[in-house]
């Protein structure tokens, strides 16, 4: 991990004696009484923080050291103040002063002394100190202090903020909204400095104030905000910014600071009653009269509106049209937040967001300004009874169709799905039935969002779309593939004619096939489960199987597929699983051919057909003739054996009178000489060619089901003892076709002999191989007429006794 050269400096820090420290110590205490501190200095700091960092103690440093630490953290160089928090940050404080927050402290409390205050804090009290110092800083003027003693404050109060926002008393709360409204509002709207009005008498008298300009180079009207543009900037402008910056973190998180009756709220509140404060916060003049957090709101009302007018002006610079964007987003978030703190705000928002919507939906440049639009839709909509259908067309339509590739996009609207996940299944129908166009998202790009859609995955799936949904996600790596082809076809050129291209790209451009690659790329459910000519999809996707970006899509679907099922086993009736239960013994022959991908698919459908037919084994009645189909197809055994054995297992298991009254002895015959005639034949013939030989749980899986049919119809027995008496005698005779491993045809025929045996006695066979529930779920340890619970208790008390 590290350089030789590094590890050895590492190892050198870690070993060092006390005695050696201390004379260093000594040394570097001498060197910093000097008042011009160079190159050596700096050696000497770095290698302290070296020590002190290499090893897991925490060290004490001598008192004189720390005091003369603490004050090169005033230094005008910032190097020596960010070595010096450094160094400080892996000691402990100094004895008695962890809480000693004062202004004699530091000569100048900066950020990088602030910090360290802050990460050194010992209780909540200690935090509570340094935030009225930092608030008393914030309130001085200007001439107080040097010219940069504000610009730390606010960031070290975002971090309270957001660490311990408990930590700030009502008082600091009012005191800081009462300064955010005068620098979002009442920041100079002249650049700082001056510019030289000309002229033979050019000097610092002569120079005029220049007011500050918009981004398209006309001259400011209004207020001051972060989208006006000068030469340089005045302090209370810097602060403005600052301001503006951490504005949606401050409304978010203060009203969870306690509201105590103090005097400068009670005051601010004595002049207009509580209940009409939203009534009279229309106009600039009565909201001087609003208590300090309800006229913040009102002041980021109108800043946010101020930027979203100054968003429509044509930026000169690339940067500058970014940064208008950055704004519109920030500006729409904290519209979104003070209208859900005050609702009557709602209605003198929407006019401007509508507004802005209709100017921006055209342009899907503005995407990640519209997904925060479409929050503040979902969020205010119902209660502004507005029409939301041409934002979820937008949002669930054209981004995922066109901006499926844009990683960062995808991040912010999946993450806008997840926070939203209940409001949009309550109130956006058009959500459920968008996952054609979501799972555009997971096919660009699996490994990146794989973890959203394992959270999104279980509200996509209902009763009505659940079969097609199965389908979508059996089909993510032909999806995949054909994104990949539709990106291409736009960049590459038309193959010649004779000339070396991509066949799959070649068939993605041709008419013919162009309604299979549509229904992949369809915007949202309800065309149909899937298509006819699937198998034809997958011939002109076949050198797609081995493309990085297919194999990760298709890495993901057997883990997606067990989630599809967990939700719907839970949820849907017999007549849905009915269907799915037909989809998959169909898909298992319909997979796109990529190593390892069809045999993880075979492996779920296996897991969950179990689960299915045991939570509902009347399933295996109703769909009998669909998997006695599947059964009695010898080709199976070869090339889906997972599948086939899952399949000849439940049907010898839950084929059964006991299971289902409608379950007669003809459909059991019918079963019995289906699987019969299937294990007559893979036992008496050597496999086709360029198959391998039948799995051995295969054959022994068509044993049982045989063994546990006649059980149930005892007409049956003599037919399975012909054939397991004959199955003994062949291989008695040395090796046969059908079995190339010795081992595997010993297991086989001894799975043979125990089955004959059993089916001798044709009670004992009945009760073995298909016991009553009394036997296969037993519960004797709960029946009061039994004298096991007596015996269980009694041995309990023995052990715990000793």
């Amino acid at each position: 991990m590290y350089s030789h050269g590094s590890e050895s400096l590492i190892k050198q820090a870690r070993e060092i004696q006390e005695s050696e420290l201390q004379k260093f110590h000594s040394r570097l205490v001498k060197l910093l009484q000097g008042k011009d501190l160079g190159h050596e200095a700096v050696d000497s700091l770095q290698r302290l923080h070296l020590i002190l960092s290499a090893t897991k103690y925490t060290r004490t440093l001598p008192p004189e050291l720390q005091k003369r630490l603490q004050s090169l953290l005033s230094s005008p160089a910032e190097q020596f103040q960010v070595l010096s928090s450094a160094v400080l940050r892996e000691t402990l404080p100094l004895s008695g002063q962890e809480a000693n927050y004062n202004q004699e402290n530091f000569t100048q409390l900066n950020s990088h002394a602030a910090a360290l205050l802050l990460s050194q804090a010992g209780s909540r009290a200690d935090v509570s100190s340094l935030c009225a110092h930092l608030l008393r800083s914030l309130d001085s003027r200007q001439s107080e202090g040097p010219a940069n003693s504000l610009t730390h404050s606010l960031p070290i109060l975002n971090s309270v903020l957001t660490h311990s926002p408990e930590c700030l008393t009502a008082d600091h709360v009012t005191l800081l909204s009462k300064k955010l409204v005068d620098w979002l509002r009442y920041a100079s709207i002249t650049q700082g400095g001056g510019a030289p009005s000309g002229g033979f008498f050019t000097g610092p008298r002569s120079r005029q104030p220049v007011p500050i300009a918009e981004l398209d180079g006309t001259v400011s009207g209004d207020f001051f905000t972060v989208l006006c543009v000068g030469q340089s900037f005045t302090e209370d402008q810097w602060m403005n910014v600052y301001s503006f910056s951490m504005l949606r973190h401050w409304l978010l998180t203060y009203h969870s600071v306690s509201n105590g009756n103090n005097t400068a709220d009670t005051d601010d509140r004595s002049e207009v009653d509580g209940s009409v404060v939203s009534m009279v916060s229309a106009t600039s003049s009565s909201s001087r009269l609003l208590p300090p957090k309800e006229r913040l709101r009102e002041k980021a009302f109108q800043y946010c509106q101020r930027l979203i007018e100054q968003s429509d002006r044509k930026a000169h610079k690339r940067t500058d049209t970014d940064l208008q964007k950055a704004c519109l987003v920030e500006a729409v978030c904290i519209l979104d937040c003070v209208c859900g703190e005050d609702a009557s705000l709602v209605f003198r928002t929407f006019p401007c967001i509508k507004a802005l919507f209709g100017r921006l939906s055209s342009d899907l440049s503005f995407a990640r300004v519209l997904l925060p639009i479409a929050q503040f839709y979902l969020n205010h909509g119902e209660m502004a009874a507005v029409d939301c259908e041409s934002v979820w067309t937008l949002v669930f339509g054209r981004f995922p169709a066109e901006l499926f590739n844009d990683s960062f996009l995808a991040h912010e609207f999946l993450r806008f799905l997840r926070l939203n996940l209940e409001s949009l299944q309550l109130r956006v129908p058009q959500y459920s039935h968008s996952f054609p166009n979501l799972l555009k998202f997971l096919a660009w790009d699996s490994p990146a969002v794989v973890d959203d859609f394992v959270d999104l995955l279980p509200s996509l799936v209902t009763a009505g779309t659940a079969v097609e949904l199965l389908h979508t996600l059996l089909d993510l790596p032909c999806l995949s593939a054909t994104l990949v082809l539709q990106v291409r076809s736009t960049c590459l050129p038309i193959s010649e004619p004779g000339g070396r291209g991509l066949l799959s790209l070649d068939a993605f451009r041709n008419q013919s096939f162009r309604g299979l690659f549509l229904f992949l790329l369809r915007g949202e459910a309800g065309s149909g489960d899937t298509i006819d000519r699937l198998s034809t999809l997958h011939e002109l996707l076949a050198e797609t199987a081995d493309w990085q970006r297919v194999v990760q899509c298709a890495q993901t679907v057997p883990m997606l597929l067990h989630i599809f099922f967990d939700t719907i086993i839970a949820v849907a009736d017999e007549k849905l699983l009915a269907h799915l239960v037909q989809a998959m013994l169909e898909r298992s022959s319909l997979l796109l051919n990529i190593p390892k991908y069809n045999k993880e698919i075979h492996r779920v459908f296996s897991c969950h057909l179990l689960r299915m037919c045991k939570l509902h084994p009347s399933l295996v009645v109703d769909q009998s003739h669909e998997l006695l189909e599947f059964a009695g197809a010898t080709a199976k055994v070869y090339s889906k054996e997972e599948v086939y054995t899952h399949v000849v297992w439940v049907l010898g298991e839950y084929l059964s009178a006991s299971c289902d009254s409608r379950c007669s002895v003809r459909l059991i015959t019918s079963c019995f000489e289906t699987l019969e005639a299937v294990l007559f034949e893979i036992t008496s013939s050597a496999p086709p060619p360029g198959a391998d030989c039948p799995v051995p749980r295969v054959v022994t899986s068509l044993m049982s089901a045989l063994a546990k049919l006649a059980s149930r119809s005892h007409d049956l027995i003599p037919r399975v003892s012909l054939f397991l008496s004959k199955l003994r005698t062949v291989t008695r005779g040395g090796p046969v076709a059908w079995c190339s491993d010795e081992e595997d045809l010993v297991a086989i025929v001894t799975r043979g002999e125990e089955l004959w045996s059993l089916l001798k006695a044709p009670g004992v066979a009945q009760s073995v191989l298909t016991p009553p529930p009394p036997v296969t779920t037993p519960q004797w340890h709960r029946d009061s007429n039994v004298a096991m619970p007596l015996r269980l208790r009694a041995l309990t008390n023995l052990t715990h006794s000793q």
